[in-house]
């Protein structure tokens, strides 16, 4: 069976919008939506930033009759703040100094025509996993690069990935140097893999997709 590929339009969406994830690592992350969607459940998203990668979610869910759901407070994590590497001067709201990624978000998904497939949710990861009980088809775990973060969207989220669904982590670096970026999503997968309680599909650059093969987290 041929690997499931965004149509032109959208991949031009995803390279147009602001973003860090790299072509190939969004393919995979295009495939393992499209496999998910196919249970018939919703599809989430941790850390969504501008919108890049949920242009790739919002395609697949559309092509399966499934929602994206996205959880971020949008106000930038650790490394995008001002002073940062990854910071963004343009994503900052004048009138109160603090990034507000949330306008560009949303301009990134009516450039793409999907703003019916996905449904914001604007606040703290663990404050909506807190509140959260129905089960998902895809996990999607993007936030935080600090331990506290990544596992608070571990231990949130992946408890409600379905039987046979996917959890997928970014930026996952094995390499001690990369401490600050790729660490603690590391940490968060070798724990899964560890809990038994999911299986590597597979591993594409920094993306790693496990699918739910037993109880736990």
């Amino acid at each position: 069976m041929p690997v499931p590929a965004p149509k032109p339009d959208i991949l031009a969406a995803f390279e147009a919008a602001k973003g860090f994830m790299p072509v190939d690592e969004g393919l995979a992350l295009y495939a393992a939506a499209v496999e998910a969607g196919r249970l018939g459940l919703p599809l989430l998203e941790v850390g969504t930033y501008c919108g890049r990668s949920t242009v790739l979610l919002a395609d697949a869910a559309r092509t399966a009759g499934v929602t994206v759901l996205t959880v971020d407070h949008h106000r930038g994590s650790e490394e995008q703040q001002p002073g940062w590497e990854y910071h963004d001067p343009e994503t900052v709201d004048p009138e109160i100094g603090l990034m507000d990624t949330l306008p560009t978000f949303r301009r990134t998904l009516f450039r793409a025509g999907l703003e019916e497939q996905v449904v914001a949710l604007v606040g703290r990861s663990p404050q909506i996993a807190a509140i959260w009980n129905s089960p998902l088809g895809f996990v999607f775990v993007d936030g935080g690069h600090t331990d506290e973060h990544a596992g608070a969207d571990y231990e949130g989220w992946a408890p409600h990935v379905a039987e046979g669904g996917l959890l997928v982590v970014h930026d996952v670096f094995p390499e001690p140097e990369d401490e600050f970026t790729g660490q603690a999503p590391y940490r968060v997968y070798l724990r899964a893999l560890g809990s038994g309680a999911f299986t590597e599909v597979s591993a594409t650059g920094s993306l790693r997709v496990l699918r739910r093969t037993g109880a736990g987290i």
